[in-house]
């Protein structure tokens, strides 16, 4: 740990997560953005589904963690949406495992300490024609899967404020010509889909009403009064 200690924001999820400090990543920009004001850490795991993610919460998350993270930015379900293969060799998680597993991730996040907020990104689309044809996945099942989260995520929300969700799936659809723009391979984000999942965040936590708030135009900027030149009278 490097003192003075910061809020820390942590990045949780797969490969859109792991990749996201690469090619004007969202990562790195939430990192650029928050810079003498909070540590944004990168936990990405590339070909993960949310049961994997749930099997490591305790070694990921230890609850005797001297410091614990005031944000934690969770995306799962691209992997958990692909289409089930007959040998089961694929990363698919029924529907309806996928959202209570992400019900527990949530929950298990938000008892790290009581001031522990969690944002769940949901499923986002994919550029059928560009991705690997020996991971199929569809649009209808992204969709599906993303309609999931932002579900189990506005009934966690009803009874405590600390959980938001951002609906990644309508938010890059609005972008014009996002099958084109917003893509590295079909499902890997492009600096342009980056953008909008930084603005989309950077939205949802200057709305939420919490308290202190991790809007980084409202948080202290470390050192600030320490100006490393003096004017010359």
């Amino acid at each position: 740990m490097v003192g003075p200690r910061r809020p820390v924001i942590v990045l949780f999820g797969s490969s859109i997560v792991q990749y996201s400090f690469g090619h004007g990543g969202w990562g790195a920009i939430l990192a650029h953005l928050y810079s003498r004001q909070a540590d944004v850490v990168l936990r990405g795991y590339g070909g993960w589904n949310s049961r994997q993610a749930l099997q490591v919460l305790p070694t990921v998350f230890p609850k005797d963690a001297p410091v614990q993270p005031s944000l934690v930015i969770v995306y799962f379900g691209g992997n958990d949406s692909s289409t089930p293969l007959p040998d089961g060799s694929s990363y698919h998680v029924p529907l309806s495992e996928y959202k209570e597993n992400m019900r527990h991730i949530g929950l298990y996040i938000r008892s790290l300490s009581e001031m522990t907020r969690v944002i769940f990104l949901s499923c986002p689309p994919i550029n059928e024609k560009m991705i690997d044809k020996s991971v199929p996945r569809t649009n209808e099942a992204c969709r599906d899967y993303s309609n999931a989260c932002i579900e189990m995520c506005n009934e966690l929300s009803r009874t405590d404020p600390s959980f938001k969700v951002i609906d990644l799936f309508n938010a890059i659809e609005k972008c014009h010509d996002w099958t084109d723009t917003c893509f590295l391979d079909g499902i890997h984000f492009s600096s342009v889909a980056s953008d909008i999942v930084v603005g989309e965040i950077v939205k949802a936590i200057s709305e939420a009403k919490w308290e202190p708030s991790l809007y980084f135009g409202d948080l202290p900027t470390e050192f600030e009064e320490m100006c490393p030149v003096r004017p010359i009278n």
